[in-house]
């Protein structure tokens, strides 16, 4: 009888602990780092800025299409993530392979994997200005291997999660459940924070 009582104790302290993380949103995290602008071609041919996306929380990823080994997980772990967001909410896949990564090629991308509509952006552009907005915005590795088979390109596999005003406040292990509940609580308090 004691066991029982100890294991609705320990029930009921994991739901009133649940509910007040619901209830008070975690701290906001630390501000890491100020994106510079960037002006880039999304899969519509059209040109989106860092002002673009101004205003609302964001979440970034890093892929290629030519990407045989990390990219399509990275992509379906995004998917998965995208059904626990708010409605109208933004990720933004940035090609680290954009030479090849033309808006053709990325719109036929985004159909494979059922992704229409622009709350789910992917964008393109010069080789050099991409690298330099990975490397020096993002702090993010980005280089190429063309002696590796199906991953020419070696790039970080993490979301980065970007403020309303364009300022990286977390880098989260998309393979790691705990790390994808610690963005979406990050999220959260952003978004209290920036007052939606």
């Amino acid at each position: 009888m004691r066991k029982t009582w100890l294991a609705l104790a320990a029930v009921a302290t994991i739901v009133l602990v649940a509910f007040a993380l619901r209830s008070h949103p975690a701290e906001p995290p630390p501000v890491l780092q100020q994106l510079p602008d960037f002006a880039l071609t999304e899969r519509d041919g059209s040109t989106v800025s860092l002002h673009d996306l101004a205003g609302r929380p964001w979440i970034a990823d890093f892929i290629f299409t030519r990407c045989a080994i990390y990219c399509p997980r990275m992509t379906a772990r995004m998917k998965e993530l995208r059904r626990e967001l708010p409605a109208g909410f933004r990720t933004v896949s940035f090609s680290v392979d954009p030479e090849h990564d033309t808006p053709e090629v990325l719109t036929s991308y985004a159909k494979q994997w059922q992704v229409e509509g622009r709350d789910w952006l992917f964008l393109t552009g010069r080789q050099e200005p991409m690298w330099k907005l990975i490397k020096e915005g993002f702090l993010l590795p980005v280089e190429a291997q063309p002696e590796v088979e199906g991953s020419p390109v070696l790039h970080s596999t993490h979301f980065v999660l970007v403020d309303g005003a364009g300022r990286i406040r977390g880098s989260y292990d998309p393979y790691d459940d705990a790390a994808l509940g610690q963005l979406l609580r990050d999220l959260r308090a952003v978004t209290a924070e920036e007052g939606g």
